[in-house]
């Protein structure tokens, strides 16, 4: 098997297994807390971060962006070629469109229901602006200062804390919205939700590859795909 067939492997499954902790840990806590918002987004948000974390130790020797926007930086600082990003990308939306499936299936649902939860209003889109530079800024300073085996750890604890310092509870990955447009539960959000939320993704991608190559001048050497380490 090539090597890009297994990067694309390893961020299908990665992605998928993020979606599926996203999503499933989402329906546990509606179940298990029903009446309470709160403690609903603390457990979903804790095992979000902590499944990241595992995920991207376990893959990182492969592939572990799990994010069509840390791909598109690394293309924009020279790390891969547009064959290399175009099929990562790609595996990690199929990824995640599965990821949400098998979570729906999983909790006796429908294995595909559009959401109808609206997430619209310029207060959300700023926070997914926000929620991306800082996760491009973790993801790329940890490694960038040398520090590549932390970046697991970096990310999982960025993206807990995120859900809640952010109004939009920080997707801030084009992939894990669209598959999350596909369950009407706790984490879903509205088909209709969704492109706006993209497009402030991909801002926030933009702004922060400028503050990326701002404080580090020196740019980010090219790397093999052991040291690809990014949610």
């Amino acid at each position: 098997m090539s090597l890009l067939a297994r990067r694309a492997i390893a961020e299908l499954a990665g992605t998928a297994f993020l979606v599926m902790a996203v999503v499933g840990s989402g329906i546990m806590a509606s179940r298990l807390s029903p009446n309470d918002t709160g403690l609903a987004l603390l457990e979903n948000s804790l095992a979000t971060g902590a499944a990241l974390v595992a995920l991207i130790v376990a893959l990182q020797p492969v592939s572990a962006s799990f994010n069509p926007v840390v791909t598109l930086v690394e293309k924009m600082l020279g790390l891969v070629d547009w064959r290399t990003a175009g099929a990562l990308i790609l595996a990690q939306f199929v990824g995640g469109l599965a990821g949400t499936v098998v979570a729906n299936a999983m909790f006796g649902l429908d294995a595909v229901a559009l959401s109808s939860h609206a997430r619209t209003g310029s207060g959300l889109w700023l926070g997914e602006i926000v929620a991306t530079v800082g996760l491009l800024l973790v993801v790329f300073g940890t490694v960038r200062s040398g520090r590549a085996d932390r970046v697991a750890f970096a990310v999982g604890g960025y993206i807990a804390a995120a859900y809640w310092f952010t109004s939009s509870t920080s997707f801030a990955n084009p992939a894990v919205t669209l598959a999350r447009t596909v369950t009407n539960t706790f984490a879903g959000i509205a088909p209709a939700s969704a492109p706006a939320f993209m497009l402030a993704q991909l801002i926030g991608g933009a702004l922060g590859f400028i503050l990326i190559r701002l404080l580090y001048p020196a740019g980010i050497t090219a790397s093999t795909p052991e040291k690809e380490v990014i949610s």
